[in-house]
Formats: structure tokens, sequence, C-alpha cells
């Protein structure tokens, strides 16, 4: 408003609504010639291309916009019908392309048409997070010449301090990053351990044991009780009941109900934690990256993943001060 001596707090909304119909129609091109003119500025890295997906709930049932759909919402808005967008940046955090997918659109299905969209150089490095990291797109990405780097879908963990090197953060944190070449994948995997992210996973798992043991001690409690629940059939579904809730803690407990002679009704409640190997409780703060970049360093490829936070921060911006959510428009193309 100042460049242009407007005052825009005096214009209706419907007047910028207009506008920005207006530029939508020339999106592609705009983005395009926007990250053109930037590269040539700047000369941004076109070998490493960060991509994510988030996704804002409506107000109301946007029965007119076929893109409105039930899914995931990471607003645990499970009420609302959903559209999701997807952000490409290149290394520097400046976007590409954006796009608008359906509410229930599946993570690891936009890769590929994102990037053909994107015209993509062949061997550009591809940086994701697990819920786009399917086995299938990386299968995709190998065939199609491109290398990638992401965060395993590997549930079990491990981490070897001996063989680690040190990293530290921009933060000032310790980060030990242990290598593991895999010829025959013509793959590396980082096996990473922050001592922040440690302290973050302890303070959660150790909420998480207190409320299944709280759940375990109130069992133990109703057995004392002269109307509490005894029957072995009825105590075995609330210790399910209970596992299912425990966010994974409760595979780390052994527990036995004892009966009475009849093997009727329980008399009594034992357990004990048994931590398992290879779980977020056995390795805290341990993660683990893969990609098929072998001939870079392990400084280079963690630092390079850790781009992919910029991403991170253009959705909170767009959450928060841009005002994403919720969604007031219902129009498809207005959306």
């Amino acid at each position: 408003g100042e460049l242009l001596d407007v005052d825009f707090e005096r214009l209706p909304a419907m007047t910028l609504y207009r506008a920005s119909d207006a530029l939508m129609k020339h999106r592609a091109l705009i983005e395009r010639t926007l990250f053109d003119r930037a590269q040539a500025l700047f000369g941004f890295e076109l070998t490493v291309t960060l991509y994510d997906l988030t996704n804002t709930y409506f107000e109301g049932q946007a029965e007119t916009n076929p893109k409105a759909k039930h899914g995931r919402s990471k607003e645990k808005r499970r009420d609302c019908p959903l559209v999701t967008l997807g952000l490409v940046l290149d290394s520097s955090g400046f976007v590409r392309r954006s796009e608008v997918f359906e509410g229930n659109a599946a993570e690891g299905k936009t890769l590929a048409q994102m990037l053909r969209d994107l015209e993509a150089p062949v061997g550009a490095l591809v940086v994701m997070d697990a819920g786009i990291a399917h086995e299938s797109n990386l299968t995709w990405l190998r065939e199609q010449g491109y290398h990638y780097l992401v965060v395993s879908r590997e549930r079990a963990r491990q981490f070897e301090a001996e063989t680690a090197i040190p990293i530290e953060t921009a933060a000032g944190h310790s980060v030990q990053i242990q290598r593991v070449d895999d010829p025959a994948q013509q793959e590396v995997r980082l096996y990473c351990h922050s001592e922040q992210r440690e302290h973050k996973e302890q303070a959660i798992d150790q909420r998480f044991c207190e409320r299944f043991e709280a759940g375990l001690q109130k069992i133990a409690d109703g057995l004392l009780k002269p109307r509490g629940e005894k029957r072995l059939a009825k105590l075995q579904e609330r210790l399910g009941r209970l596992k299912a809730k425990s966010h994974g803690v409760g595979q780390h407990y052994t527990i036995e109900l004892i009966p009475d002679p009849a093997g009727e009704k329980v008399v009594d409640i034992l357990w004990r934690q048994q931590i398992q190997p290879g779980t977020r409780l056995s390795h805290p703060g341990v993660y683990c990256l893969r990609s098929n970049q072998t001939d870079w360093d392990s400084e280079r490829l963690w630092r390079t993943y850790i781009m992919l936070t910029d991403l991170e921060a253009v959705f909170r911006s767009l959450k928060s001060e841009l005002g994403l959510r919720p969604v007031y428009h219902h129009k498809a193309a207005r959306v």
C-alpha cells in the first residue's frame, strides 16, 4: 500500500477476492516466472526439491466444492470437510509450485503429479517426510532417475554411539549420526540421535506409561471392592482396550491375571515393565534417514534434510498470520 499509495484497509474484502480470482487464472505462469527470475538473480540450486502437504478445514459442508472431502485432519477437525495443499520448495525455501488436492488425498499418491508438473530435472534430490515416503514412491523416484532423502518408515530403532560422528545444530544442540551403507540397495542410512529429541520423547513416554499404569491400578483396586469387576473375560477385554489406547507403551508391560480355582473370577493382577528392544523406549531420540544419494557425506545429507523445516515454517505462517485455517470460501476456484 505504501508503494502504490493505496489504502487497502478501505477496500471491501470482495474487491481483494476478485483481484485474487484474476491472479489465480495465471497461477502456474506467475509461479514459474517468479521462480525463474529469483533463480537468475540468486542462483538457487535446482538439484534439491522439498515437498510436503498440509490440510485445512471448511466452515460448513462446502457441498459445491468437489475437493471438499472428509479425511485425516491435522487440526483434529474430523467433523469438517477438508482440502489439502501441496507445496514444492527449492533448497533456499522459495516456493516453486503449489497445488490444491482433495481433502482425503493420500500423501503418497500426489508426489508423481507434482514432480511432473514441476518438470524437475533428472537427478534432482527430493526431500520429503515419512508420510509421503512410501516404498512405491521411492521405487518411482528411482525409476525416473531422481534421488531421494527421506525419514525411514522402518519401526525398529538402532544406534551405535561408538561409530557415530557428532554434529552441532544451528541452535547449538548436539546430534550424533551413525552411517550404514547398503551397497545391495544402493542406499545409505543415517541413524541419528538427538539429545533434544530424546528429552522430548522421554517426557511423552513417561506420561503415557503413568497413564497406562494408572489404568492397571484401577483394575487392581476394583478387585478389592465388593461390586468391582472381577470376571476374567471382562477384565481381559478391559486390558485389551487399555492397551489399544496406550500409544504403544502397552507392549512394554508383562501383565498376569491370576484367576480363582474355578477360573472364572480374577483374584489378583500382577504387572511389570519390560522394555522391548528397538523401540522408542529403548532408543529415545533416535530416527533414521535413508537416501540413494550415496556420494554425499553424512553431515551434508543431514543438513539437507533439516531444510524441510523451512517448508513446515511456511505452513505455520499460512495457518496463523495468513489465516488459512479455516477456509470460509466454498467455490472450488476461490478456495
